[in-house]
């Protein structure tokens, strides 16, 4: 066979008499093609099949699939050339408690392997659902592939352009149910609006050429379209609706203007004096993106000495609480600032505190301990403040897994949280078969009682942990979640997002150091002033008090126990917890 234009495998094969008399005589069962002992796709590009490759047809047991066009894949493959697309391959057995991949089992029979093709700049995720030959349920799952080479895993989120001729075992991650992933460069809203123009084009084309040859009489006299009726009727339907609003819309200057007012004194929150902009890029070396086995994670940033925060929920599932050791290989990158950069991995050592109740204000952190000859940037703890009830802020992180940015948003007050899921249910009328109606007012009063900092931010996945700064680029506050929604036209958004205040954070760190008697932590963290040292303790008495704390009591007459033993740094601390008055700290 001679593949002389774009396409696929099969529409080069259809063109074949033989191949059309084979296939006449297997029309019950499965066209199944074979390149290097792995099972290819029928619409696989021809651009990736090479001269010298031998292919070799099969038919097995069929099942009942949903059909898709292959004119889409054809309208995709045009132009594109095999520079632009990668092929990966996958064994047909999963790994534990994922074993059963195939929509067709018989494939196994045939073939070890299948290969996947995927374009450049695609997700991992949006390249295995096309393929369609593997099992829509497994996408309900958290799974990974798993390199039979390297052992290293891939998440779905990641785009396949280091994935060519590599092998790889689909591998369940954990029983949870798999996140949410951003839309990449090539989502599968594209590829859908592409699939469904291809498949018109590719149905129609002969008709509408027939239709038009039909309409051509001899006398050249002008006859009614077929099938028009119906399309002119929904034209005029939609055209007089579309009047209508505008009408409406129209006689309301008032209104235009309050909404301009209202955007302008938005936009104006936002503005940042230039000083306070090279302080915050100064600050920003010290965030940092937080990797588990190589793979970005999450978010932190250096809090005091040589100890970064980061989110509880980030390392929960890697941590022995147990043996307090984590069980995999954690990492932080301070100058992960653009692709190219590939260096620059601090280990982590050990996780010195974790706190995993997200539900509680300040609940939900993790302080990890880097190695001692290691230069670390600014610690941010010296550099916080106060939460703000409104205005702008800025958070610095790595969402989505990629490099470091920054996101200048406002915040949303405590009485206005309501509104904003109202805003996200209006939006989304139409989209109610997916999203429920109480969705969006469970997170409204969900979100409304809770002591949070709120704002509308673009930082969804891989971005919690992130510092969040006030308009004097001071931390406030660590970035931890949202309210995460596909909306109508099939984006991923989020109603509201929300951050854990950095002093409650303090007051749950102060608490656990104590209780776990680690005095070495304490001991630097004493060492670093801060402008909120004396709120937090005084919020740490009141928390003991309150929640009448008995074992951060005896932690505290056990020191006094060995006192002649400790710092006076320490003794200052504690002594704290038996006389009302504060403490000063050491300067850094």
């Amino acid at each position: 066979m001679t593949c002389d234009r774009a396409g696929t495998i099969e529409d080069s094969l259809k063109r074949s008499a033989q191949f059309r008399k084979i296939t006449g005589k297997n029309k019950d069962k499965e066209l199944v093609i074979i390149r290097n002992n792995r099972a290819i796709s029928k619409h696989f590009p021809c651009t990736l099949i090479n001269k010298e490759d031998r292919l070799t047809v099969k038919f097995v047991k069929a099942v009942e699939l949903p059909k898709k066009p292959v004119g889409a894949y054809v309208s995709l493959c045009k132009n594109k050339p095999a520079s632009e697309l990668v092929s990966f391959h996958v064994v047909t057995k999963g790994g534990k408690d994922i074993v059963k991949i195939l929509n067709n089992r018989a494939l196994r029979a045939v073939a070890d392997e299948i290969t996947i093709y995927a374009y450049k700049g695609e997700k991992v995720k949006h390249a295995l659902k096309r393929d369609g030959r593997l099992l829509s349920t497994i996408f309900k799952k958290n799974f990974v592939l798993l390199n039979r080479s390297t052992q290293v895993k891939t998440e779905l989120s990641n785009i396949v352009d280091e994935l060519n001729d590599e092998t790889f075992q689909i591998t369940l991650l954990d029983k949870s149910r798999p996140p949410q992933s951003l839309s990449g460069s090539l989502d599968e809203a594209y590829l859908l609006t592409n699939e469904n123009q291809s498949q018109s084009e590719s149905e129609n084309d002969n008709t509408i050429k027939q239709e038009c040859n039909d309409n051509i009489t001899s006398g050249n006299e002008l006859q009614e379209i077929p099938n028009s009726k119906s399309m002119k009727s929904q034209l005029c339907s939609r055209f007089e609706e579309s009047v209508r609003a505008l009408k409406s819309l129209a006689p309301n200057p008032s209104h235009i203007q309050n909404l301009l007012r209202v955007n302008f004194g938005q936009s104006a929150q936002m503005c940042r004096e230039v000083k306070a902009m090279k302080k915050l890029m100064g600050l920003s070396d010290s965030v940092c993106q937080v990797r588990i086995n190589g793979v970005p994670n999450g978010t932190g940033f250096l809090l005091f000495g040589r100890y970064v925060l980061t989110n509880g929920h980030i390392i929960q599932d890697i941590y022995d609480e147990k043996r307090c050791k984590l069980i995999s290989k954690v990492s932080v990158h301070f100058s992960y600032d653009s692709v190219e950069q590939t260096d620059g991995a601090l280990d982590v050592v050990e996780v010195v505190g974790i706190d995993c109740s997200p539900e509680v204000p300040g609940g939900d952190w993790a302080l990890l301990k880097l190695r001692d000859n290691q230069k670390l940037a600014t610690a941010l703890l010296k550099h916080s403040g106060f939460l703000p009830s409104d205005s702008g802020i800025c958070i610095i992180g790595h969402p989505d897994g990629g490099v470091k940015k920054i996101d200048p948003c406002l915040i949303v007050p405590s009485h206005s949280r309501i509104q904003v899921a109202n805003r996200h249910h209006r939006e989304n009328l139409e989209h109610v078969q997916l999203i429920s109606n109480g969705f969006f007012l469970s997170v409204a009063k969900s979100i409304h009682q809770k002591s949070f900092l709120t704002y509308e931010s673009c930082f969804y996945h891989s971005s919690s942990g992130s510092p969040v700064f006030d308009k004097h680029s001071d931390v406030v506050a660590v970035h931890s979640g949202g309210y995460i929604y596909e909306s109508a036209r099939g984006e991923i958004q989020s109603v509201i997002e929300f951050a854990h205040p950095l002093p409650a954070i303090m007051e749950r760190f102060i608490i656990q150091m104590v209780e776990r008697q680690n005095y070495d932590v304490l001991k630097e963290y004493l060492a670093c002033s801060y402008a909120l040292h004396e709120n937090v303790m005084d919020g740490v008495k009141n928390l003991v008090e309150r929640r009448n704390l008995v074992r951060f009591k005896n932690a505290v007459n056990n020191f006094f126990a060995v006192a002649d033993q400790i710092e006076e740094s320490l003794y200052r601390f504690f002594e704290f917890f038996q006389k009302n008055e504060p403490i000063p700290m050491d300067i850094c």
